[in-house]
């Protein structure tokens, strides 16, 4: 018998909210919920000052799941909002004693490089996946986190499936292939599955697969950043040592346009630009030869010129690396020999050459 989400939340209407607010259900503390083949996942969301009243409810809702027929595993994470810091005590004279702030080192993890774009649609993922292969493939220790949780699209670019273990309940075993170490929440979720979330929830999410995954000893993790200047980019400037980060952009000037305002947000955070790339940048006809510069030309070299950056690859138009990212094996990887591959290579050695991977 398998288990549905009505079992799920009758279940949780018998679990009360501690703190007097009825059951877990009724006070909309339960978030994100997920019944998928007997794994049931969802979020307790709370005020931070509550979250250790709410402890046992959580633990309690646990393990009432568990003992449901037909259900397999159970997740339940407490997610706090955050909420203004107290005000120092004037009476007294002293200042509350201020908990560690900045970004920390991911244990384990040598350097953390974002890959970044203003906008979506001009190839970042792709990118990405690429670059983690082409970086294994020169010897590195690769790692990919796909953070871009409302259109996560690295499970089907490496050619991953199914959902990560946990042995615990606490960290997460992450999934490999093509030489790459990857964790996605398109692992978590169905595939047409969409993510309702709210900023407190996106930077939870973030923080448990930057410090609860297992990702072993890495030289290098690439983290796969949503479109944008959101909750996701900031979140990891400022929890995690991030080395620098690559600039994904397409020649035109509305996608230029929107990756300057990425770029001037990693500096407002203190990120090192490392570079950009220029993703189809030229189009070379299969039947005659032509090439043709569809989306323009020598806009992001002169926007790298203006930053003193360099542009580290120029990577055109091809059907072959669309193809390749649908298939599950990236170009790089399918295809390594071809001119395609041979730019993200050359991505990779300058990463390797510049002490960034």
């Amino acid at each position: 018998m398998s288990v549905t989400r009505e079992d799920v939340l009758e279940t949780l209407k018998q679990v009360q909210d501690p703190t007097g607010g009825g059951d877990l259900v009724s006070s909309g503390m339960v978030r994100a919920l997920t019944v998928d083949d007997g794994a049931v996942r969802f979020v307790i969301e709370v005020d931070p000052t509550r979250a250790k009243q709410i402890e046992p409810a959580r633990a309690e809702a646990e393990a009432r799941l568990k003992a449901l027929e037909g259900v397999a595993s159970v997740s339940a994470v407490l997610t706090a909002h955050s909420s203004p810091a107290a005000p120092p005590d004037l009476k007294s004279g002293k200042a509350k004693a201020a908990e560690p702030k900045g970004p920390q080192k991911i244990p384990g993890i040598d350097r953390i490089v974002a890959i970044a774009s203003g906008k979506g649609g001009v190839g970042k993922s792709t990118v990405t996946a690429n670059l983690a292969c082409a970086l294994a493939a020169e010897g590195r220790r690769v790692g990919l986190l796909d953070a871009d949780v409302y259109g996560p699209s690295q499970p089907r670019m490496l050619g991953i499936s199914g959902r990560p273990a946990s042995p615990d309940g606490k960290t997460i075993l992450p999934m490999r292939n093509h030489g790459v170490t990857m964790m996605s929440l398109g692992l978590m979720t169905g595939e047409n599955e969409a993510v309702v979330w709210r900023g407190p929830m996106l930077m939870g999410a973030l923080q448990q697969m930057l410090n609860q995954v297992q990702w072993g000893a890495l030289d290098i993790l690439l983290v796969d950043l949503p479109p944008g200047t959101g909750d996701v980019q900031m979140t990891l400037a400022q929890k995690a040592d991030v080395t620098g980060a690559v600039i994904v952009s397409t020649p035109q000037d509305i996608a230029l346009l929107d990756a300057r305002k990425g770029i001037d947000m990693f500096n407002k955070l203190g990120t090192p630009i490392l570079g950009m790339i220029e993703n189809m940048s030229t189009h070379v006809c299969s039947n005659c030869g032509h090439e043709e510069h569809v989306f323009g030309n020598g806009g992001v070299k002169a926007e790298a010129a203006k930053l003193g950056v360099p542009v580290m690859a120029e990577i055109p138009l091809n059907i072959a690396i669309r193809q390749a990212a649908d298939g599950g094996a990236p170009v790089v990887v399918s295809q390594p020999q071809s001119p395609q591959a041979e730019a993200f290579r050359k991505v990779a050695k300058q990463l390797i050459v510049d002490g960034n991977a």
